[in-house]
């Protein structure tokens, strides 16, 4: 094996270290009971909807930001969770046990 080999081979396992760390830090939250969840590609009911999340869904939170103030059964909230590329749910929707931000906003 040639030295230009190794050294892309060992480059290789260092970011799917860094992938698998990432992947471990993420938390997965329920939705409210009985609802199906609309997700939206922005952070705000003006987004549309990319998606209809199902009774019972759990998602995770990547980061948090503000946007349209929304009023669900975990209280009114202008915090959006990203839950995945270009995807939003209201954190009114989502027990976090918090009413704040658990997760770092997003940029």
């Amino acid at each position: 094996m040639s030295v230009d080999h190794v050294e892309e081979a060992e480059n290789v396992g260092a970011s799917e270290a860094v992938v698998t760390a990432a992947t471990v830090a993420v938390t997965y939250y329920p939705v409210a009971p009985g609802v199906r969840l609309n997700v939206r590609s922005g952070p705000g009911t003006g987004y549309s909807v990319v998606r209809v999340l199902a009774e019972g869904a759990k998602v995770p939170i990547y980061c948090q930001t503000p946007g349209t103030t929304v009023t669900g059964p975990y209280g009114t909230s202008n915090i959006w969770d990203n839950i995945g590329g270009g995807e939003y749910v209201s954190d009114s929707y989502v027990h976090t046990g918090s009413d704040g931000y658990v997760a770092s906003r997003c940029s």
